[in-house]
């Protein structure tokens, strides 16, 4: 593809960088902003800049958040004897989305996979059990909404594994609303509803 213009061609370079964007669309888009209000292209290259550098994760759950505690974390409101276990912070937005939970969350920060070399060690899943076995913990149920995958399977059974142990501790699964195969993130709402209030307890 030929450009016009180098500062063109750059734009379009970085812009095809993005997932699901080609080089056509890349195009269109930097056309678009080159012919936007000034004031247009300049707060979207701040937006991006600060959710870059100033963004940051929840100490307690590890989601994405503004402060060092999440909004989720820190709203008394919710019910902290629940905490929901998922793999990404795309799954917390999935279900946030169904307004059918009203718990908290821990994002592990992706799945067991020893293909792509992860292993549990790389997982926010020591800092799980620890939210689970602290002294004055409040952590009564744990579900865990994990994609099923054969990689979301094997870490949730790698989790059930290290928690069972845990007396207090109740721990269920999404009720199997969500196709084999699938992911949380592409799930409808209603389907990821009823999986989290129809979730299953797991025997001990």
């Amino acid at each position: 593809m030929d450009f016009p213009s180098k500062l063109i061609e750059n734009a379009v370079v970085e812009l095809s960088r993005l997932p699901g964007i080609g080089k056509k669309t890349a195009l269109r888009l930097a056309l678009h902003l080159l012919k936007a209000e000034t004031d247009t292209t300049a707060n979207l290259a701040e937006a991006l800049a600060k959710m870059r550098f100033d963004i940051t994760y929840c100490g307690t759950c590890h989601s994405i958040s503004d402060s060092a505690e999440c909004s989720i974390c820190a709203n008394q409101l919710r019910d902290h004897s629940t905490v929901c276990v998922v793999a990404d912070v795309r799954d917390v937005i999935a279900i946030e989305n169904t307004g059918q939970y009203q718990g908290v969350y821990h994002v592990l920060g992706g799945v067991i996979s020893p293909i792509e070399g992860v292993g549990p060690s790389d997982l926010h899943i020591d800092s799980l059990v620890t939210r689970t076995t602290a002294e004055g913990s409040e952590v009564r149920e744990i579900i865990l909404a994990i994609s099923p995958t054969m990689e979301g399977d094997t870490t949730a059974f790698y989790l059930s594994r290290r928690l069972r142990e845990v007396e207090h501790l109740n721990i269920s699964t999404i009720a199997r609303g969500i196709p084999m195969g699938g992911e949380l993130e592409y799930a409808d709402e209603i389907t990821l509803g009823r999986s989290i209030v129809e979730r299953q307890r797991q025997a001990r």
